[in-house]
């Protein structure tokens, strides 16, 4: 069990840091200090307390990353009750089954988001509260009276438990061990079947802990937060440690285009930057390529001496892209195309690759830039988690199995999946096949549910397959598909590039891509056909394709 408690790193950061700058939305002319999050986290426990919230309920809330919804998460948490973050990204059939199947007594929303819901099937919440205006928007309870929860009413209430304000001496926040549940994060994985990951706040800890002490992230850091708050990923790192340190989030509050990525690196200057592949690819594609495949740049590469001078022009290039004053830009969620890792290495950038889970709040595998070893990711938290693979092939793959502080209770109300993922010896069963080599760095082949059997019973890793097939002319991204006994692959073409061409031309490019594919692959991963999928393939928060609605296309 981590020693301190997770609720007091978050009250001795307010503490600590008090005239500091905490939070700022992106594009607005006003920052809010410590001091200020303080008072607000404030409105907040009055509010629940008005509310008849305990420290066993259990609170939603919906939306973009922005401040408020940041607030809404500290001040719930702080107060002892459970915090139940929704992706923005689920359909309203999700969103409703986990607000009840939660039995969430509160739920904040965004105003767009709350209109595409029914109300009358919320079961167990008593009243909704907009993240946008902090207004009420429904109460659905005899219980509640409306003048008790108005803005107004609540910030009478406060000048009176406060008169002349908030000051650092008052700051007392709930006394729970870190035992106890601190949230429960629904997951959208790509098997299509959403389970409540019970975190208990010890999970929380652990991951700021590590993070704090290893200097990811540190005192008056600048972080841009376009990861989703509600995903263990962006809300562990770029959120909860840069609270707890006295670091500064810069919340984007859009779709993290690579246009307002890069503009927002440019205006902010990130000191780290945590990010999916997906995103980095595009930016890849998108700034480098261009750049590597002028002639005047391809011929100098080939010319041994100017060869340093160009590829260390390209790398601060490409640092000064990203803001030019990060230590080391952190990637997680899904395996790097292999092209752009080789590129990386080549160049020397300052990146690492990380491994978690929802089910760990995330994270089970962690190296700084400078002793990451290629192709994995990164070495298992010395003290605070343990991997080992299960069963291991005649290579040494096998599933891998972790345990530790991070990892989670359970599933919420559900015997049959917590069962089902952790061994009678308690170990949590990642899905992930791979090996651990004898430094304690991980490799990741991939997903054991999407793992295919050839004709003679050979492992077939598709994702190693589509990471080859994406660096081909005009794809976009690709599935793998077995079909029969043979594989097929399901292609999005990258319409930017391939736009001049007919249709009979794009189908040959690709005939030519499956011809040149095959080639790298052994015989019993050979792909037989190519089909096009016309536009991007649906994929979770964490930007993995949510490959079972494909696999009988």
């Amino acid at each position: 069990m981590i020693e301190t408690p997770f609720i007091k790193m978050l009250e001795q950061s307010v503490v600590r840091n008090w005239s500091s700058v905490a939070f700022t939305d992106y594009g607005s002319p006003t920052s809010m200090k410590y001091q200020d999050v303080a008072q607000e986290i404030e409105r907040i426990h009055i509010l629940l307390r008005q509310c008849g919230i305990t420290p066993t309920d259990k609170v939603a809330l919906m939306g973009r990353n922005k401040s408020y919804w940041a607030i809404t998460y500290l001040g719930i948490m702080t107060y002892g009750a459970i915090v139940v973050p929704i992706l923005q990204d689920f359909k309203p059939n999700d969103t409703l089954h986990i607000l009840n199947h939660s039995e969430s007594k509160l739920f904040f929303v965004t105003d767009s988001l709350y209109e595409s819901l029914d109300i009358d099937q919320m079961d167990y919440v008593k009243a909704i509260f907009s993240l946008s205006t902090r207004d009420v928007l429904a109460i659905k309870t005899d219980l509640i009276c409306k003048e008790d929860i108005l803005p107004e009413t609540i910030t009478s209430i406060f000048d009176k438990q406060y008169p002349g304000g908030i000051t650092p001496e008052k700051v007392h926040y709930c006394n729970k061990d870190n035992s106890e549940i601190g949230s429960i994060n629904y997951t959208s994985g790509t098997t299509g079947f959403s389970k409540g990951v019970v975190t208990r706040l010890n999970a929380l800890a652990g991951n700021v802990k590590f993070c704090s002490e290893h200097h990811v992230i540190y005192k008056q850091s600048r972080q841009v937060v376009f990861l989703p708050l509600a995903h263990a990923f962006g809300c562990a790192f770029d959120f909860l440690t840069t609270f707890c340190v006295g670091g500064h989030a810069y919340f984007l509050g859009k779709t993290p285009s690579p246009r307002i990525l890069l503009q927002a690196f440019k205006e902010i200057k990130p000191t780290c930057i945590f990010t999916v592949p997906l995103i980095l690819e595009k930016i890849y594609k998108k700034q480098i390529l261009p750049l590597l495949n002028k002639s005047s740049v391809n011929w100098a590469l080939k010319m041994p001496i100017i060869d340093d001078v160009l590829l260390k022009k390209v790398r601060q290039e490409l640092v000064n892209t990203f803001g030019g004053e990060f230590d080391e830009i952190i990637i997680g969620g899904a395996p790097l195309n292999a092209e752009v890792e080789a590129f990386l290495n080549r160049i020397h950038f300052p990146y690492t690759i990380g491994y978690g889970m929802t089910e760990c709040a995330p994270l089970i595998s962690y190296s700084k830039a400078k002793d990451f070893k290629k192709g994995s990711c990164g070495k298992v938290l010395d003290g605070l988690m343990e991997a080992k693979v299960d069963h291991p092939d005649e290579e040494g793959i096998g599933e891998l199995l972790v345990r530790g502080e991070h990892v989670m209770s359970c599933y919420y109300k559900n015997q049959e999946a917590t069962a089902e993922v952790f061994t009678a010896d308690g170990w949590l069963k990642t899905g992930d096949l791979g090996f651990v080599d004898k430094d304690g760095f991980i490799f990741i082949k991939g997903r054991n549910k999407t793992m295919l059997l050839g004709p003679n019973g050979q492992n077939i890793y598709p994702e190693a397959i589509e990471a080859k097939l994406n660096n081909m002319p005009y794809v976009m991204e690709s599935i793998v598909i077995q079909r029969d006994s043979h594989l097929e692959a399901l292609v999005c073409p990258d319409y930017e590039t391939s736009g001049s061409l007919t249709s009979e031309e794009l189908m040959a490019a690709m005939e030519k891509n499956r011809k040149m594919v095959n080639t790298l692959l052994a015989s019993y991963e050979q792909i037989k056909a190519i089909r096009l999928y016309p536009h991007e393939f649906e994929k979770t928060p964490k930007k993995s394709i949510k490959r079972f609605l494909y696999t009988q296309y």
